[in-house]
Parts: structure tokens; C-alpha cells; sequence
């Protein structure tokens, strides 16, 4: 009997130093999940002072400019974040700026080829047309320019317009507003006489 209780007495401070051991390791599992899953939402890389030029067909048809990039390529749907501001000039093929747009925040969406600029959004035309919205989405795939947010256009002549969504092509050339109404300046000249 004395032999069990020394067995006995050997055996439970083992059980509960194993016991400890092991409830340790599953904190520090635990730990290392946490880590590693918020490792995995930071960027990759990050860049200052970024400079892009896009091309299509051997053609440079956009140049983006950005303070600073964080790319996060190893997220599910990888994008690429400009959360200082950025600047795209779009250009023709004798590389004449067709136009230009600024936001506070861009954010490019890898796989979807989706430029997302947001915050102050300004694009402005070669015929002088500038558009102020809180969103423009440029559609690489498309080679489009669009939103569904409240899009403000003044043309050349000071005439204003408001829409309640837009869609143009990159060049903002041919663009058209939905649900617009606006000050449209006219010339006397080219209005009838009765």
C-alpha cells in the first residue's frame, strides 16, 4: 500500500505539470493563428513616390502617379491600395493627354482590373469639361469610366450639369448622365426669333 501512494504521489504532479504543458501549447497556438491572420492583411510591399505607366496594344495609354502604394497580393482577391492620393493621365496614341483625374484615395482591384478613386474626385477633358464626383471607377477591361454616385460636370462655357450616375469612356469624351438637370448657358444668337 505504501508503494501505491508513492506511485500515486509521483504520478499526479506529472499529470498536472502534462496538463499544464499542453493547455500552454494551445495558447500559444492560438497566438500564432492570431499573428499569422493579421499578418496576412498587411501589405506585402509598400511603395513612395509610384509611377505606372499602362499600356495596351504597345501603346502607353494611362500614367499613374501615388505618394505612397500598398500592394496586398497574398489577400484572396489581391488590390492594390493608394490610400495618400493619386493621379491618372490618360493619353491618345501620338501620347497627347486625353485627360486627367485626381482623387484623395484609389484603390485597384487586381483580378477585376478596376481602378476605384474616391474623395474628391476630379477629371477634366481636353475640351475643358471638368467632372467632381465622390467616385469614379475605371474599367480597364471595358475602357470605361463610370459611377453611381452624384456626378458634377462644368463644361467650357460655364454651363453646369448634376447626374445621379455617369458612364463615359476613359477619355471622358463621350459621356452621358443619368437624371441630369443643370444650367445649360445659351447664346442669343442661336436662339430663334418669333
Amino acid at each position: 500500500m505504501a508503494g501505491a501512494k508513492q506511485i500515486s504521489a509521483l504520478v499526479w504532479p506529472a499529470l498536472i505539470t502534462l496538463t499544464l504543458v499542453i493547455a500552454g501549447c494551445e495558447n500559444d497556438l492560438r497566438d500564432i493563428k492570431k499573428i499569422s491572420a493579421s499578418e496576412v492583411n498587411k501589405p506585402l510591399e509598400e511603395y513612395t513616390d509610384v509611377d505606372v505607366l499602362y499600356s495596351d496594344s504597345a501603346y502607353v495609354k494611362a500614367h499613374l502617379t501615388a505618394p505612397l502604394m500598398l500592394d496586398y497580393d497574398k489577400v484572396k482577391n489581391p488590390y492594390i491600395e493608394m490610400p495618400k492620393g493619386v493621379k491618372v493621365v490618360f493619353y491618345d496614341k501620338n501620347m497627347q493627354p486625353t485627360c486627367t483625374i485626381t482623387a484623395d484615395y484609389g484603390i485597384r482591384h487586381e483580378k477585376e482590373k478596376l481602378i476605384e478613386l474616391r474623395k474628391n474626385v476630379v477629371g477634366t477633358n481636353a475640351k475643358g469639361e471638368t467632372f467632381n464626383s465622390d467616385e469614379l471607377i475605371w474599367d480597364e477591361n471595358s475602357k470605361t469610366i463610370h459611377s453611381d454616385k452624384l456626378v458634377h460636370v462644368r463644361m467650357a462655357d460655364g454651363s453646369l450639369t448634376d447626374g445621379t450616375s455617369f458612364v463615359s469612356d476613359e477619355n471622358l469624351e463621350h459621356w452621358k448622365l443619368n437624371q441630369a438637370t443643370g444650367i445649360i448657358h445659351v447664346n442669343s444668337q442661336d436662339v430663334p426669333q418669333q
